[in-house]
């Protein structure tokens, strides 16, 4: 057999082929498995030794040879559809990419921030308890003890008793209160004569309530100052401070009614004046100009003496005051949302729309410039 014209013959017909189409059907028929020059490989089986040494290397130089043609005719053939397509598609460089879905920073978060930083310039330190509460520590320590008719003020999630430690009920704490009472238990721990105490306790607390303005889980925010010589305006101003500084408005005006909370005495709510504009209230001004009202804000007073000797202080010389106030409610009175439920269902198209890009959260534009 001649070996070279078989080969001349193979590689005039690669050359011959048009498309990639018509490579892959010669590598087929020639090197496929029952391919022409496949069959050739074959037979050097059954070739004696001197047949093999003399006709061997003849069928796999014809097998490389032919090998190498239909790869550099496939890769010439590709190279020129691509060439086609590159000189009939064009791409407009100038467009914008697409936009990547990105996170957003939950309105909670923002207003946790925001807090922190408004009673940073004040002087407070950011302090936190456990979510999981004993009996003492949620009611008992905060004058409420187990006979108070202000515990059906709460609708506590208990949990069962085999869990109970030292003899105290477990719970979801119903409010950061008991935070109050650890950090001044720590400050005696560090200081036996106590130390003046200004915080804040921002987190997650639980209640048995479920509607457009309840949630069984909320957050809250506390603040407790306890120091000498402590009273109702130092309470007073750091309100005002802290809404003007929230709100971003220097004419919010307040409002102290006379209230009950068994932690503090005396108790008092807090009302803010506010106005109607495009069916929104919106804080700001007296509650008793024309077409203004009040909201009811938050709860504050001064700490009870009873709770003040449950943080290990003597009451007779040091005195203080809390206030605790709604994080969600404060972020839908500045943002404006209207069911709180919203907060917590994960929707994503409430969280686009509400929350804030990473690359443009809001800053305080004034901050504090004064502290207390």
């Amino acid at each position: 057999m001649d070996y070279a014209a078989t080969r001349d013959e193979a590689l005039a017909r690669v050359a011959d082929a048009q498309d990639l189409g018509a490579v892959e059907a010669l590598r087929v028929e020639l090197l496929g498995k029952s391919g022409s020059i496949s069959g050739l490989l074959k037979t050097l089986g059954g070739m004696s030794p001197e047949e093999r040494q003399a006709l061997g290397p003849q069928i796999h130089a014809l097998r490389e040879s032919v090998s190498q043609a239909l790869g550099e005719a496939k890769d010439q053939l590709e190279s020129a559809a691509l060439q086609a397509q590159l000189a009939h598609e064009t791409v407009d460089l100038s467009l914008p990419a697409c936009e990547a879905l990105r996170g957003t920073v939950h309105p909670v978060s923002q207003v946790m921030d925001e807090l922190a930083e408004i009673f940073a310039d004040l002087g407070f330190a950011v302090a936190t308890g456990p979510e999981i509460e004993d009996d003492w520590h949620n009611f008992t320590a905060l004058n409420i003890p187990e006979s108070h008719p202000a515990r059906a003020m709460h609708d506590t999630f208990y949990f069962p008793d085999q869990m109970a430690q030292v003899g105290q009920k477990m719970l979801l704490r119903t409010h950061t209160s008991p935070v109050q009472i650890r950090t001044m238990l720590d400050a005696v721990k560090t200081n036996p004569g106590g130390a003046p105490i200004r915080i804040i306790a921002p987190g997650r607390v639980y209640r048995s309530d479920s509607d457009a303005t309840h949630t069984p889980m909320f957050h809250q925010v506390e603040g407790l100052v306890i120091d000498k010589g402590i009273h109702l305006g130092h309470l007073k101003w750091t309100l005002e401070t802290f809404l003007k500084a929230f709100f971003e408005r220097e004419d919010i005006v307040l409002r102290l009614r006379p209230s009950y909370f068994p932690f503090t005495e005396p108790s008092i709510e807090v009302d803010a004046g506010f106005a109607i504009i495009n069916g929104k209230r919106v804080l700001g001004g007296s509650g008793d100009a024309p077409g203004h009202g009040w909201m009811e804000l938050l709860g504050s007073g001064m700490v009870n003496r009873k709770v003040i000797e449950a943080g290990g202080f003597d009451p007779d010389e040091w005195q203080g005051f809390a206030f605790g106030v709604g994080v969600d409610r404060l972020a839908m009175l500045k943002y404006g949302m209207d069911d709180l439920r919203a907060f917590f269902d994960g929707d994503v198209r409430w969280l686009q729309h509400y929350g804030f890009s990473a690359h443009d959260v809001p800053t305080l534009s004034g901050g504090v410039g004064v502290r207390p």
